[in-house]
């Protein structure tokens, strides 16, 4: 009907990844930042500019503006001035002498086919072709010597390849070159590779600034090395969605509260760094919230926060009022928590699933189609109440692998039409908090947008091992730390706030595929090592000892459950 207001639609994109660097060596471990930022942040930010009507929240979490920084600096140092760089892969990509040992051409193959092999290796015949050489060679490790340094150089350039977004294939004459010649590449055509990625990476921080300068996108931030705050101030707070859960053996993460202000006040720092003012908003580490976290986040300055679709039904059961069946009677509302001094918003957990893990086997018009259907069908219900707000809150980096073409066709549609939609506004949550009235929370339970609870950073043995393992460390930090000097002080906090971080309790125990669960495990028992060695301290002998691994079956590539989000 003419006049009538439109239902407000927030679409929230988390850019995370954790600390892939060592950050003694300097050296990366796994390469899942720079291959995500070539990829799906320049996409997501190429949409956006195709669509200026388009509106939406991202969130960046600091540790990945430093290391997409990093990268672009590596590249510029290696195109300019023949300095090295420090991650495997990519320095593979430009080496002139390709590695001649068994063993070092075996991990190499290994990691130039970590890519969804459907959307990704098989849409190139050259690249399928590679891939299966590759994978007759890896049971057969002495034949690996027959292969030519040309083999791997193709490999490498046709991996990279696949990891380009789709707007940069698409857009770019080299890229496009590259991929029409199909094999024989020469090293120069693998630097002028480097060179686009490096263009790629210098260059993605500044077009979120300049989509945030012209009101189309609003710019968050989550705790600096995206720890789970609730948990660093409280183990208890766990029991609020899981009563019998157990807890681990250290009573209270010791100084948690001191952590997690130095986390919030990091993240706001390292984020103003980049985009030159505060942000109005966070998205706390995996939307995990409790009311001393949210009280933390409003005495910084936040305006609103955001969590998941089982938290509030949870928190509306603990004031006694079950949430209604109709979502649209509690979900769709912005929420202000009593004590917590702060707008909280919660996300469609049903939409938000739909284009994690449903639509990417859909056609995308169809996709799309579905999607306003639903949002249609929640306007109708809220016709007459313009204080309603449909949160979509997910990932923004790991599903679109799982898409054709890295979703191109999915996100160009799903912009073009929420953006022209009669009945539908695209906004986002500072709008939102400045022209919406907030309903009290009269109690929070503590939880995350995972099932609504933290099962997923504790309460099993390996993930309660984890935090043992953390607060020893931290004791012995808290031991010498008096008695370092600045430069050492702020080096061993750093390293400790990276060992504070939520990706490594993701992946301990469970049902996670074996071979993340190992390549995370090894790197935070590395961390930890390294905030020891920082500390002038011998490191425990049992971080010599791999302490947990994974027995499950990857699904959408080990890297995302229905209802959560990760890295890699």
């Amino acid at each position: 009907m003419p006049g009538e207001a439109r239902l407000k639609v927030v679409l929230c994109w988390h850019m995370h990844q954790p600390q892939y660097r060592d950050l003694i060596s300097g050296n990366y471990h796994l390469p899942w930042t720079y291959l995500h930022a070539i990829k799906d942040y320049v996409d997501m930010a190429a949409h956006l500019e195709a669509i200026p009507g388009a509106r939406a929240v991202v969130n960046f979490a600091p540790l990945l503006l430093e290391q997409i920084e990093d990268y672009a600096r590596q590249v510029e140092g290696y195109l300019n001035d023949s300095r090295a760089i420090r991650d495997p892969l990519l320095a593979a990509l430009v080496s002139s002498a390709l590695p001649p040992s068994e063993e070092q051409r075996l991990m190499l193959m290994k990691a130039c086919l970590r890519a969804n092999e459907t959307r990704m290796i098989n849409r190139y015949p050259a690249y399928r072709h590679l891939a299966d050489m590759a994978a007759w060679h890896m049971p057969r490790p002495p034949a690996v010597r027959y292969l030519s340094n040309q083999f791997l150089a193709d490999l490498l350039v046709w991996y990279h390849l696949a990891w380009l977004g789709e707007t940069v294939r698409r857009g770019d004459l080299r890229v496009k070159r590259l991929i029409e010649k199909g094999s024989g590449y020469s090293l120069h055509e693998r630097r002028e590779l480097l060179s686009v990625i490096g263009e790629l990476l210098s260059g993605v921080i500044a077009r979120y600034a300049r989509l945030a300068e012209r009101g189309q996108v609003e710019l968050s931030v989550t705790p600096y090395a995206h720890p789970i705050v609730p948990l660093l101030l409280d183990f208890q707070c766990a029991h609020d969605a899981m009563p019998e859960a157990p807890l681990p053996l250290l009573q209270r993460y010791p100084g948690g509260e001191e952590r997690a202000r130095w986390h919030i006040r990091e993240g706001i720092e390292t984020f103003r760094r980049y985009f030159g003012f505060v942000p109005p908003g966070c998205w706390p580490s995996e939307g995990a919230v409790s009311t001393a976290a949210l009280k933390l986040l409003s005495e910084a300055g936040f305006r609103w926060a955001a969590s998941g679709q089982g938290v509030l039904s949870n928190s509306l059961a603990l004031s006694h009022h079950a949430p209604h069946a109709t979502k649209e009677a509690w979900l769709y509302r912005v929420y202000s928590v009593v004590d917590g001094g702060i707008h909280c918003f919660f996300r469609d957990d049903g939409l938000s699933d739909l284009i994690g893990f449903a639509y990417a086997n859909w056609h995308a018009d169809d996709a799309v189609n579905n999607l306003v259907h639903n949002l249609e069908n929640i306007a109708d219900a809220c016709h007459a109440h313009p204080e309603h707000v449909v949160s979509i809150i997910m990932d923004g980096e790991n599903a679109w692998e799982h898409y054709p073409e890295n979703a191109y066709h999915f996100l160009h549609a799903l912009y073009r039409r929420l953006s022209e939609h009669p009945r539908l506004e695209l906004t986002t949550f500072s709008d939102c908090v400045k022209t919406l009235l907030a309903k009290p929370l009269c109690a929070l339970a503590a939880g995350s947008w995972v099932y609504g609870s933290l099962s997923t950073w504790v309460g099993e043995p390996d993930k309660n091992r984890g935090w043992d393992m953390l607060g020893d460390a931290k004791r012995a930090f808290d031991a010498v730390a008096g008695g370092l000097g600045a430069e050492q002080l702020d080096r061993a906090r750093r390293q400790l706030a990276v060992c504070e971080g939520s990706d490594w309790f993701w992946w301990f125990g469970g049902d996670n595929p074996g071979e993340t669960v190992a390549d995370f495990e090894q790197l935070y028992r590395q961390h930890l090592a390294n905030l020891y060695q920082l500390l002038g301290r011998e490191p425990p002998e049992y971080l010599a000892q791999v302490f947990t691994r994974g027995g499950g079956a990857p699904k959408h590539g080990g890297s995302m459950r229905p209802g959560q989000m990760s890295s890699g």
